[in-house]
């Protein structure tokens, strides 16, 4: 189980996780929000796929719990939707009516369960909780990605180049060498990179650069 309060990470604190429902049938749209509001959890109901569409999503760790037979678009095509899209959201999907080959696709595609109505009120919590979870791991390292990404920016083209070769490996010395300076110049732009990288130690700068492809040799 999940905290669903806020929680700190490098990048500040994590948003309240949010819970979309889109089925098209109000009685278990109610009954699914009294479960996830029962413990804690903020929940939107939706009752076809195109209404959620037209929302603003807000940017926080989210799941949707999906009905797989739906007017209009199926909650299937609904996936590759919001795939095609580039909404990354876990999909925990529902559905009245056992089909092993739907299964199967829905968790090719990418869902995190395939419950079948009518499912237990903890297998859908189990469910929701687990897409929760992968989905907040995937918010906080976006969001290091960005606040690294707008760090990286704010440093000199002679800076960049020291961080390339201090995440390299190379000393002071090698570094200088290879950059035709001193080696003071060289320990006075490394100071310079670690303090607007915010990083305390060259394996904490290592990891900044793998986040920004720097380390495998992307710019």
């Amino acid at each position: 189980m999940i905290d669903v309060s806020k929680t700190s990470t490098a990048a500040g604190a994590t948003p309240a996780p949010v819970v979309y429902v889109v089925d098209d049938d109000p009685s278990l749209r109610d009954a699914l929000s009294s479960l996830f509001r029962s413990v804690g959890l903020d929940v939107k109901l939706f009752g076809s796929a195109p209404e959620l569409l037209q929302s603003k999503l807000p940017q926080t760790p989210s799941c949707l719990v999906l009905d797989i037979r739906l007017p209009g678009v199926s909650g299937l095509d609904f996936q590759n939707q919001l795939g095609k899209s580039g909404i990354s959201m876990p999909i925990v999907f529902m559905t009245g009516h056992a089909d092993v080959p739907m299964s199967v696709r829905a968790m090719k595609a990418g869902a995190v369960d395939f419950l079948t109505k009518p499912f237990r009120d903890q297998d859908m919590l189990d469910a929701v909780y687990a897409a929760l979870e992968a989905d907040r791991k995937r918010w906080e390292t976006d969001q290091a990605m960005q606040e690294f990404s707008s760090l990286y920016q704010t440093l000199t083209a002679r800076e960049k180049e020291v961080m390339t070769h201090v995440v390299r490996g190379l000393m002071n010395k090698q570094i200088a060498g290879e950059l035709g300076l001193s080696e003071i110049t060289v320990k006075i732009h490394r100071g310079n990179v670690m303090r607007k990288m915010a990083v305390r130690s060259v394996a904490d700068l290592v990891r900044a650069a793998e986040r920004l492809g720097l380390a495998s040799g992307k710019s």
